[in-house]
């Protein structure tokens, strides 16, 4: 269930609800960073409230999913419908930037990740973990976190882990840098308003 909400047009509030996941975002793109999460996977959370904060994004996610198993099904599903909601909140994409990317450091970390609200969803991250776990989050989840994003959203991304030997800092850089991309992505252009960014006429 999909739902632009009133009083912005870059709101929405997205509800999937599979057998594995049940899960319900929030988003306001022209928020203050507020962020509100229950999931039961905790490291995600910290990670998500980076977006929110770095892209000035208001964030509730809630999900239920079969943690018993593993993470898996609930971090993609998370990713899947965070995206459905970003497509939902941007809109048609008349007068946004369109393009955003941001570097990030932390200590000995630095990454890279530029977006492009393209319509054109795709995915290339190198991210070279140290370790394979961050707590007890498997860092192979992080790809299919950004996986069901970019499918679900419409959008291109690249993401560069360029260095790092402590793999929580490789993760916040990430997720700091994706804030800051999108931020710079989804501000509105004055010299573009109510123009399409692109010479097709659609994204």
């Amino acid at each position: 269930m999909t739902e632009r909400q009133a009083g912005s047009e870059r709101q929405a509030s997205v509800t999937r609800n599979t057998l594995e996941t049940q899960i319900t975002v929030k988003i306001n793109l022209d928020g203050t960073g507020s962020f509100r999460a229950d999931t039961g996977v905790p490291f995600l959370e910290h990670m998500m409230d980076q977006i929110a904060r770095h892209g000035m994004i208001d964030l509730e996610v809630d999900a239920k999913g079969d943690l018993h198993i593993d993470d898996h099904h609930t971090v993609e599903d998370i990713g899947i419908t965070l995206g459905q909601a970003f497509a939902q909140a941007v809109g048609d994409k008349k007068g946004i930037t369109r393009y955003g990317h941001a570097y990030v450091p932390l200590d000995e970390a630095l990454s890279r990740v530029v977006i492009d609200f393209s319509g054109r969803p795709g995915l290339q991250m190198d991210i070279p973990f140290t370790r394979g776990n961050i707590g007890r989050l498997d860092v192979e989840l992080f790809s299919e976190f950004f996986h069901g994003f970019v499918n679900h959203a419409g959008v291109t991304l690249h993401i560069d882990n360029l260095k790092g030997k402590n793999a929580h800092h490789q993760a916040e850089t990430v997720f700091k840098a994706f804030g800051r991309a999108l931020r710079m992505a989804l501000t509105p252009d004055p010299r573009m308003a109510g123009i399409m960014p692109s010479t097709k006429g659609t994204l």
